[in-house]
């Protein structure tokens, strides 16, 4: 009996230990300690395990290292959650993918904090995860008038803290979502040059590049009384302004500044076209009110026609009024398809010096061929070719054709000035014509290496119906453009 008892109350102390070790082997395989981050490590070791300190966030691998790190029931950056697979967990590390997150959307209380929980417990971790430092692409109106809505658009314009337009601060801006923009309404009063953005993740101090640029002239040998405009960029704020060194005293530029217009008085000399703003000034290196630097013909003082072709050269035509001088005109009614070469609408000219021969060896796109025409009618579907004497190449000009599929009636108002860069000037191509193979890369190949060539400027139809053009050209010349 006694043997009985004493297997009995054996049985039940192994029991009670059993039942005690149990749950602690549990314990210690779970751990129950709270989770404790020491770092958060570059998941691509190169050479040796980065320690990170900021990141932006665009879904890379991170490894987070520390302690009691498994069995991990939570992870958030920034507030937004983690997906994370456990299999990648160990008690000191852990493998996780940096979510993607809209920072418009984030709580701004949770930022730059890494949250994460166990069973056990829950440890926060400060890490810089953000977007990049601020960066600027542009304005939308950079004259606009006080209360008028602006943009300043960029990059990572996000959690704002203090910005400036031009020296004076502005309380009251919105950012979009994206981080693409800042809205706001334009100031009473501006200083300075400068956009001053402060945000979490840095800070943009951008001076405003608004030096005056010149493209074209809509008329550069026009008579006093014509109204001429010159177009370019930030052509606005103008302080002074010359024509041929004559001070232009009254002047009108466009809300956007791409364009000043004025009326021209009398010119007494030729010289640039100069403008000066609060940013800069602008002048053209070439002369206007000048038909003899770089002239092939003008029909006056230098003739250098031919003497045969398809046109007339005349003057005092009232269907031409504006010009006084002698100038060609192309009347050619019915043009066949594909017809045009060389013999009945052409203009031939001699030989001559188109760029002076020290000059042989510039950039090509640094030299236009220039010319003055009156085109009274509507004119659609012929093309104006110019083709230099040396190489077969030539330049196509078409301003009514838009693109391949799309084409505009094309007129002036009165004379104006036709800018054609020697860029322009192509190779024949055997499949798609003359005129349309490559581009001129050397300005020797338009006009030998002694820059003196020949010209012929003709009327082609390339489309499949007939057509027609009527129009005066004055003053052929090739000028240094920049």
């Amino acid at each position: 009996m006694k043997i009985k008892s004493y297997l009995t109350l054996y049985s039940l102390l192994l029991f009670l230990i059993i039942v005690a070790v149990s749950p602690a082997c549990k314990k210690d395989t779970e751990s129950s300690s709270a989770p404790v981050i020491s770092s958060i490590k570059s998941y691509v070791a190169s050479p040796n395990d980065t320690v990170l300190h900021s990141a932006a966030p665009n879904g890379q691998y991170v490894v987070i290292t520390g302690n009691n790190l498994q069995n991990a029931t939570q992870i958030s950056f920034n507030g937004v959650s983690a997906p994370f697979n456990s299999a990648l967990f160990a008690p000191n590390s852990a493998v996780v993918r940096i979510p993607d997150m809209q920072f418009s959307k984030i709580d701004t209380a949770k930022l730059y904090i890494v949250e994460y929980a166990t069973k056990a417990g829950s440890t926060r971790f400060s890490f810089k995860l953000g977007p990049a430092a601020p960066t600027f692409v542009g304005i939308s109106n950079l004259y606009a008038n006080p209360g008028d809505s602006v943009y300043v658009y960029g990059k990572d314009l996000f959690f704002i803290q203090r910005f400036s337009y031009r020296g004076t601060p502005i309380q009251s801006f919105k950012s979009d979502t994206s981080g693409n923009s800042i809205g706001f309404l334009m100031p009473a009063a501006t200083t300075d040059d400068k956009i001053s953005i402060i945000t979490k993740s840095g800070t943009l101090n951008h001076k405003i590049i608004a030096t005056p640029v010149i493209a074209g002239i809509t008329n550069e040998n026009a008579n006093p009384g014509d109204s001429v405009y010159i177009y370019g960029t930030y052509l606005k704020g103008i302080q002074t302004l010359t024509f041929a060194g004559t001070a232009i005293t009254s002047f009108v530029s466009s809300s956007n500044g791409s364009n000043v217009g004025f009326v021209l008085p009398t010119i007494t000399q030729s010289g640039p076209v100069s403008l000066t703003t609060q940013f800069g000034t602008a002048t053209t290196v070439y002369n206007v009110h000048d038909v003899a630097t770089g002239s092939i013909s003008n029909w006056d003082s230098n003739f250098n026609w031919q003497y045969w072709g398809a046109g007339k050269q005349t003057k005092g035509d009232s269907n031409f009024p504006g010009n006084s001088s002698t100038y060609f005109v192309f009347d050619i009614n019915g043009l066949s398809s594909n017809d045009g070469w060389p013999w009945s609408t052409n203009i031939p000219m001699n030989a001559i010096q188109w760029v002076p021969q020290t000059n042989i060896a510039d950039t090509v796109s640094h030299w236009a061929f220039k010319f003055e025409v009156n085109i009274p009618k509507t004119w659609k579907g012929t093309t104006v070719n110019i083709v230099s004497g040396v190489g077969g190449y030539m330049a196509r000009w078409e301003p009514w054709r838009i693109n391949a599929t799309t084409t505009v009636p094309y007129s002036t108002k009165g004379w104006s000035t036709v800018t054609i860069p020697l860029t322009s000037f192509r190779a024949s191509h055997p499949e798609l014509g003359e005129g349309m193979g490559a581009s001129l890369t050397k300005i020797a190949d338009l006009t030998g290496e002694s820059g003196n060539t020949s010209c012929i400027i003709y009327i082609h139809n390339y489309t499949t119906s007939s057509a027609s053009f009527y129009g005066g050209i004055d003053n052929l010349r090739v000028v240094k453009i920049k």
